[in-house]
């Protein structure tokens, strides 16, 4: 089997990412969290601080609030299977659909059998 080298969430970079857009566009956590309906505000922090991510629904929200794509808010790090260590973040070249943002959010949070579903889904996607 071909290995290829391919993206994964930084939770701790996306976190920051998500601070940074919302006090650029005048946000509070309280304001995000009226806007999501939440309770309280626990979901938010951990999505600040890359304890975990927003749903793919959240996510959606948050793009369309922060006026961002979903791919400009996610920030990414390259995963190389041959030498099983992980690259540098970067927010270029992270999925924009959201297929592949499940596959590679599973991959991030499970493990070796996520990176082997990662991979089966890349070959049939033709990737």
């Amino acid at each position: 089997m071909t290995c290829m080298n391919f993206p994964v969430i930084d939770l701790a970079a996306t976190g920051k990412n998500i601070v940074r857009l919302r006090e650029a566009h005048g946000l509070s956590v309280r304001d995000l969290q009226e806007y999501f309906g939440f309770e309280m505000p626990q979901a938010i922090y951990k999505w600040q601080k890359g304890q975990s991510l927003p749903t793919v629904d959240n996510l959606l929200a948050l793009s369309m609030i922060l006026q961002t794509p979903m791919n400009d808010i996610i920030v990414c790090r390259d995963f190389n299977c041959n030498q099983n260590t992980k690259g540098q973040s970067t927010s270029v070249g992270c999925p924009s659909d959201i297929s592949m943002y499940l596959i590679y959010s599973a991959e991030n949070h499970v493990g070796s059998y996520s990176r082997y579903l990662a991979r089966f889904f890349l070959r049939l996607r033709g990737s």
